[in-house]
Formats: C-alpha cells, sequence, structure tokens
C-alpha cells in the first residue's frame, strides 16, 4: 500500500473511532507542521473535543468537578481527558449522557451516581464545554 493510501486509511480508522458526525464536524484548520499533528488535531475537532484546558481555565474545571466528588481530581489528568472526551458526549445528544458521565468519572473503587453524572455535565457545561 502506498504511503499516502495508509495514511487516509488511517484517517479514516481514527474518524470513524471517535464517533464523529459528518454533518456536525467543524473544518479543521490547517497547520504547517507534520501531517499527524493535523490529522489528530482535525479529529478532536471533528468529534467536538475541546483542547487541554491550560492555567486559570484548567484549575476553574477542576474546582468545578471536584465539587462533585473531590476523589475525581486525585488523578488530574485523567479527570481532564474524561471531561474531555464528555463533552464529546454532549455535544452528540443522547438519553443517557449522565449515566455517561458518571461511567466515564467512576470506577468500581470509586462508582458515581447518575445524579452526580449529571452534576459533572452541569460542571462541564459551565467550564470545559459550554453550548
Amino acid at each position: 500500500m502506498k504511503p499516502t493510501a495508509t495514511l487516509l486509511a488511517a484517517v479514516a480508522v481514527l474518524s470513524l473511532a471517535a464517533c464523529s458526525a459528518e454533518d456536525n464536524a467543524k473544518p479543521a484548520a490547517t497547520k504547517s507542521s507534520s501531517a499527524p499533528a493535523v490529522t489528530q488535531s482535525a479529529t478532536a475537532e471533528a468529534a467536538r473535543i475541546p483542547p487541554v484546558p491550560t492555567g486559570a481555565d484548567r484549575a476553574v474545571y477542576l474546582r468545578a468537578i471536584a465539587a462533585v466528588d473531590p476523589r475525581i481530581v486525585e488523578d488530574e489528568d485523567k479527570a481532564i481527558d474524561a471531561g474531555r472526551n464528555q463533552c464529546s458526549a454532549l455535544s452528540a445528544g443522547g438519553t443517557k449522557v449522565d449515566w455517561s458521565a458518571a461511567q466515564r468519572f467512576g470506577n468500581d473503587a470509586r462508582p458515581l451516581t447518575d445524579a452526580q453524572g449529571k452534576q459533572l455535565n452541569a460542571a462541564l457545561r459551565g467550564t470545559l464545554c459550554p453550548e
């Protein structure tokens, strides 16, 4: 397989894995950097995954979700990844977004309820992924 075809196949697989909807995708910004960086950025944008928060935005986000359960932010990077992925779920809509948040932020040692998932979604809408 030619390198170009391999790259295009990889982009297609990543796009499908991100569960992006073509109708809702924003055009990707082009960068002068290497192709993989553009591909990852385009995939994240198409899936409506916000950028990693930094500085004051990061602190505000972590405080907002810690208000639901302080143990959620014990691993800050995991909490940020969970929030970014939940933003994608919120933008896609659906009927189980509260359950999804509870599953995404909780674990076997620290299960969360759907009510806590609803609180997390409200915190996300106020910080990381406003509508």
